[in-house]
């Protein structure tokens, strides 16, 4: 079950010359049982990927984590999907 009010990061990381293609997406959730769960999905563009969950307290520490994660990403290459492509 997403929430629409939490915040979403999409980046990709593309470089033909590497042959590589790939996607990276953070997103904050509330999981069946009500817990706050920062979800990461990444693979090659066009698979499913795969997914890890983490569980955090309340909204504001996931909040935090995946500014954190996203910025590091940022930092290794990756861009927000749609901008500079």
């Amino acid at each position: 079950m997403q929430n629409d009010s939490f915040p979403v990061f999409l980046g990709h990381r593309i470089d033909p010359a590497r042959n590589m293609a790939r996607f990276y997406l953070i997103a904050i959730e509330t999981n069946l049982f009500g817990e706050t769960c920062l979800r990461r999905t990444w693979g090659r563009i066009g698979t499913r990927g795969r997914i890890a969950e983490e569980i955090f307290a309340d909204a504001a520490s996931a909040e935090q984590a995946m500014a954190a994660l996203a910025r590091r990403k940022q930092q290794r290459g990756y861009r927000v999907a749609g901008q500079g492509l």
